[in-house]
């Protein structure tokens, strides 16, 4: 492979991270410095010296507050998120941290944020590499949790950026185990990835089909972890050595403790019993014996845990045990003897002659996936060259809506490929042609997003506005192409567009684009919220004057005539100042007046479909086509059907 194009695979794990390869179709995981392939996700600062891994567990043994782990828990999340979660960490949050900001965290004489703590672990995993290939490295795909969600994902590649690493992929962790046990090479199967790590648990439950994975569902406890299990011990010896030996939980005791209870528990997995010995101050020492028998007793509420997760997800996924091919076993914890024995009976595995995959090192399988991936972005070997990788859209693509708003149709960091379909309507009176603009980008306004093609749908029967029904569906493929199409289904009128590149911007621009949705996010939703309550607010001006001509309208008492004039001229009067928390009230003041309205005008339309017909007839004539909505709702876009393939 060339030294150009070598690409790593990194698993950024909460308690543990690792950097791989792929060597002669084997996936390899690179040593550090200290010979060790685990580099702790601990990062400290002391006299502005910054240590990363094995090291820095050390000043977290010394001096805790100059020391922070488990960033990985903290990313892409606001301090409402985790404020419980807060107060089980050492940490200290910046004095200027403000709600709506990103985490700050104070390490040693610095503030740092969730992605630039991650980012010093990757630096310490990449300069690993370099050291390893005596080369330059600056691509990587990084491994993610399945459920992590939009922000999370985007705090990753920060992280991948700020560390000097071009993050060509994000993988799904369950994936890469999958791959890293070769289990893409079967045409067909489901697979369910148990991953007990140190600061979660989940469970997702994959389907193979042709080489693609994918995750049909996914479940388990982001507060579940080998920590809980080391908590548990943590708190016995810690009470013992209060009660019996008179020493304060100081930090530094807690965390020397806790080097031995993670000690003591590795052991049991392999040994009937196992001791601490810990020395303490003033020359005394914590003595004691624990048997696996005791330490199986003791975590089982912990371990039961996982079973309901495990069991939520195969009911998601409509799946009886019987129905998973493989079980892959990720994490340290997966080592424990009581946790292997909790799966197979959870997916009945030794009923049906099977036993779960434990033939990888459980803390590496995932970074070992991960090379895989990497591999095949890098060129590809014979081991991944018939592997297809599936890829993602780094912005959000849409159409320019009523008002200059964005609809978003594919959402950012979609997996491709990919096909959305919203259906929208007219919001003009006889309208016979509907203008599509294909944009991309996160802000609100469509204005302030990339224009990718404009083309225009012609020939709709002119028809009362809401009653259209235009289909517009986005399509990329495996090619990044994208192709929108839009069809008036009344009609079956029809036109399409491709658009290649679909992407076509640097990742300096990329990132400018997202920037600049978190510096305007503020102004961006008011600008859209006013919009929409502005467009709303036409729609119905415009509904209760043609509801004046009705039938009905005669029907109205003088009283329930004059509330609707004083609401409707309170509407005309709030949209003009522009606020739209007053217009939304004016909106739902003059809806109340004209409820009644309402209801007289569908007795009145309901009568004259009836006048001289059977009731067969009328039935027939009633129910055809899609109803209408509400004459005094909003009708420009109509969302109640979408749906998303990957």
């Amino acid at each position: 492979m060339a030294e150009q194009t070598r690409v790593v695979g990194i698993d950024l794990g909460t308690t543990n991270s690792l950097v791989a390869f792929l060597e002669n179709g084997v996936p390899v995981v690179i040593p550090g410095e200290d010979g060790s392939k685990l580099v702790p996700s601990v990062v400290a600062i002391e006299n502005g010296s910054v240590t990363v891994g094995n090291g820095a567990r050390g000043t977290l043994l010394s001096s805790p507050g100059n020391a922070v782990y488990s960033a990985k828990r903290l990313m892409g999340r606001g301090i409402d998120d985790v404020r419980d979660e807060l107060s089980l960490f050492p940490f200290r949050l910046a004095d200027d941290q403000k709600t709506d900001e990103v985490l700050k965290l104070h390490v040693g004489d610095r503030v740092l944020t969730p992605p630039q703590i991650s980012a010093l672990v990757l630096e310490q995993l990449k300069k690993n590499a370099e050291r390893y290939f005596g080369t330059l490295i600056t691509k990587a795909v990084i491994t993610v949790p399945a459920y992590f969600n939009d922000a999370q994902r985007q705090a990753t590649k920060d992280a991948g950026r700020i560390a000097g690493l071009d993050v060509l992929r994000l993988v799904n962790e369950p994936t890469a185990a999958a791959l890293a046990y070769g289990l893409d090479r079967a045409k067909e199967g489901t697979v369910a990835v148990y991953d007990f790590g140190g600061g979660t648990f989940d469970v997702s439950i994959l389907k193979l089909h042709d080489g693609i994975f994918e995750v049909i569902s996914t479940n388990g406890d982001t507060h579940l972890g080998g920590d809980d299990i080391d908590n548990l011990l943590l708190r016995i010896a810690l009470d013992e050595i209060q009660h019996e030996l008179g020493i304060a939980p100081t930090p530094e005791v807690v965390q020397n403790v806790r080097k031995a209870v993670i000690d003591v528990k590795i052991a049991l997995s392999a040994d009937d019993s196992a001791k601490f010995d810990i020395a303490l101050s003033g020359g005394k020492k914590y003595q004691r014996e624990i048997t696996r028998e005791q330490f199986e007793g003791l975590i089982q509420p912990v371990i039961a845990r996982t079973a309901a997760p495990s069991r939520q997800a195969l009911k998601d996924a409509g799946m009886e045990p019987a129905q998973i091919d493989e079980v892959v076993l990720v994490g340290g914890s997966t080592r424990i003897p009581a946790v292997q024995a909790l799966v197979d009976e959870v997916f009945q595995l030794s009923a049906r002659g099977k036993t779960a995959h434990t033939e990888l090192n459980p803390d590496e399988v995932v970074a070992m996936g991960a090379a895989v991936q990497a591999d095949i972005l890098a060129g590809g070997s014979a081991a991944t060259s018939e592997l297809l990788l599936l890829d993602v859209t780094p912005l959000s693509l849409g159409i320019e809506a009523l008002g200059g708003v964005v609809a978003k149709i594919i959402q950012r960091n979609s997996t491709i490929p990919a096909s959305a379909t919203e259906h929208f309507t007219t919001g003009v009176d006889g309208q016979t042609n509907v203008a599509i603009h294909v944009v991309q980008g996160e802000r609100e306004l469509a204005k302030d997003c990339r224009s990718l093609a404009r083309f225009d749908l012609k020939g709709i029967p002119p028809m009362t506005a809401g009653l259209p029904r235009i289909e517009v569906k986005f399509l990329i493929d495996a090619n990044g192409i994208l192709q929108v199409s839009a069809k008036e289904q009344r009609s079956g009128k029809a036109a399409e567009i491709e658009v290649k590149p679909t992407y076509g911007l640097s990742d300096d621009q990329v990132e400018e684009m997202i920037l600049a949705s978190f510096d305007h996010a503020e102004e961006d939703l008011e600008q859209r919220q006013l919009i929409e309550a502005t467009n709303e607010a036409n729609t119905i001006r415009e509904a209760v004057a043609k509801g004046r001509k009705h039938a009905a309208w005669q029907q109205l008492t003088h009283e329930e005539i004059v509330e609707v004039d004083a609401a409707q001229a309170n509407l005309d009067e709030t949209i003009q100042k522009k606020d739209y928390k007053d217009i939304r009230a004016a909106i739902d003041r003059l809806d109340r007046a004209t409820r009644r309205f309402a209801e007289l005008m569908m007795d009145t339309t309901l009568q004259q479909a009836m006048t001289g017909k059977t009731m067969e007839a009328a039935g027939e004539n009633i129910g055809d086509g899609p109803a209408a909505p509400h004459p005094f709702a909003p009708a420009q876009i109509d969302d109640s059907k979408k749906e998303k393939e990957d």
